[in-house]
């Protein structure tokens, strides 16, 4: 039986999603890097640290996704399937957690005002904040849609 799951690795829509995940986790990390102190915040540098983790896993498996999709041969081996899906779930709750404790750092930063928070790094740092968040949502889709066709091999 072949089964098709939309999202699933080998698909032109996991190809889409992992190529998503590669540009928004590269935005965060971008936005939270330059000209920016983040070294000074611990959960600035969690964030980074996920996302330099996310950036190279996305990255590859849309290489994989995009050859799988040129050759019309989706990858449909349990033992890989299995080691994709154990870390795309490890990446999408470490990259849930850089997400929530660099938005609850950003909030704090922003209600204690004064010298903290620079309006200028204060808006970088939010918008790094939503590009991991946006990481996250499309690396836990990823792993749904993966999960989804783990039982069916």
């Amino acid at each position: 039986m072949d089964h098709e799951v939309p999202g699933s690795v080998g698909t032109s829509a996991s190809f889409s999603l992992r190529l998503g995940q590669a540009i928004f986790s590269s935005a965060s990390l971008l936005f939270m890097s330059f000209g920016v102190d983040f070294y000074g915040y611990t959960a600035f540098c969690y964030l980074v640290t996920v996302m330099g983790l996310v950036i190279p896993w996305s990255f590859t498996l849309a290489m994989v996704d995009g050859y799988s999709v040129l050759v019309k041969c989706p990858l449909r081996q349990p033992g890989i399937l299995l080691i994709i899906v154990v870390g795309d779930w490890i990446l999408s709750i470490l990259t849930l957690g850089a997400a929530c404790s660099t938005a609850s750092v950003v909030d704090i930063l922003l209600c204690a005002g004064g010298p903290y928070c620079p309006p200028k790094f204060c808006s970088r740092y939010k918008i790094s904040a939503a590009m991991a968040f946006m990481t996250w949502f499309l690396s836990f889709a990823s792993s749904l849609f993966n999960l989804w066709l783990l039982p069916s091999l």
